[in-house]
């Protein structure tokens, strides 16, 4: 009889604790944000990336009411600004941005990675995709993609491209287009993707795998001249432009996607909450229209659905890394 009382009593407690549990959750998500979030990104101020996370960080400052900064922390290809969003609260109060180069490539290409982006970060829900626009400046006598493909065979090793950091996705994209193309380009990293155009527009550099949201203003202005798009289709906005498949180089593709991500051990009400967010963000009209005339197609999703791909892109791209024999230090 005691013991049975004594069983009892301990079933009982179990179910209050955890209904204790579940209510302070909930009263947590329903009280959250009462206080400014900090949204990492892990590139400076000037590229793509930065772009998108302050449109978002704008709209969700004006939904919560609370102010949503952008934190810009670039360097070693990302990995210092997502390191710093493993280490946060894991409260709600920190969050972000990643993209393939510092989620799903990072673990691949780097030998001594601080942190698993996949196992140290929850997913809350994709933005959106973008493209590279493989660019050149006006003074290249080159009009096409298989001009460039040439002239880089004629002269190895005499053409240099610039990229956002060593392990940048654009940098993936310019060492996918030589092995391809069995060309000999030399890369010249940048601190961020803004320094590497710079370079570019000013002719220090020669080529550069932009984002679609940074050189579609340049090429139209007529400040560096767009040879083909990374994408399996051609631009929207840029409808005469070929791809880089279909221009010379057949089978190659790359894309790029956005996306917001917590610190492990984060509520998952919280979570829940920022996903809502994020979503009715990405949906808003203005938003989807600003993006699009930038080259980014907005692109959402659950958490749940966002995990998923992350991890057949982690397997992918291990793959290609593995096959083309990049390793960084």
């Amino acid at each position: 009889m005691r013991r049975s009382l004594m069983k009892s009593i301990s079933t009982f407690a179990v179910v209050v604790v955890s209904m204790i549990g579940l209510g302070g959750n909930a009263t947590l998500a329903q009280s959250y944000p009462d206080k400014p979030i900090r949204f990492i990104v892990p590139f400076s101020v000037g590229g793509g990336a930065n772009i998108i996370a302050r449109i978002i960080a704008q709209k969700m400052s004006d939904d919560f009411r609370q102010q949503v900064v952008v934190d810009n922390r670039g360097g070693s290809g990302g990995i210092i600004g997502t390191k710093m969003a493993v280490e946060a609260e894991p409260d709600g109060y920190s969050i972000a941005l990643g993209l393939p180069a510092t989620i799903t490539v990072a673990p691949s290409l780097f030998k001594k990675l601080p942190y698993d982006p996949i196992k140290d970060l929850v997913p809350v829900g994709m933005v959106g995709t973008s493209a590279y626009i493989l660019s050149v400046h006006p003074s290249m006598p080159v009009k096409t993609v298989k001009d460039l493909i040439w002239l880089a065979k004629a002269r190895p090793g005499e053409i240099n491209y610039a990229s956002s950091a060593v392990g940048a996705g654009n940098h993936l994209a310019a060492e996918l287009f030589k092995s391809l193309t069995k060309t000999n380009m030399v890369h010249i990293p940048y601190k961020g993707g803004g320094a590497a155009l710079v370079a570019v527009l000013s002719g220090e550099v020669q080529v550069i795998f932009g984002s679609k949201l940074t050189v579609i203003r340049q090429i139209k202005a007529g400040k560096i001249r767009g040879l083909g798009v990374t994408s399996a289709s051609r631009a929207p906005e840029m409808p005469n432009l070929p791809t880089i498949a279909e221009a010379g180089v057949p089978g190659y593709e790359v894309d790029v996607w956005f996306g917001v991500f917590v610190p492990k051990g984060t509520p998952q009400g919280i979570i829940t909450t920022l996903n809502r967010e994020i979503v009715k963000i990405m949906n808003d009209d203005d938003i989807r229209t600003k993006l699009a005339n930038r080259g980014f197609e907005v692109r959402t999703s659950t958490p749940e659905s966002f995990a998923k791909m992350i991890q057949s892109e982690a397997v992918k791209w291990a793959q290609v890394v593995k096959e083309s024999g990049a390793k960084v230090d």
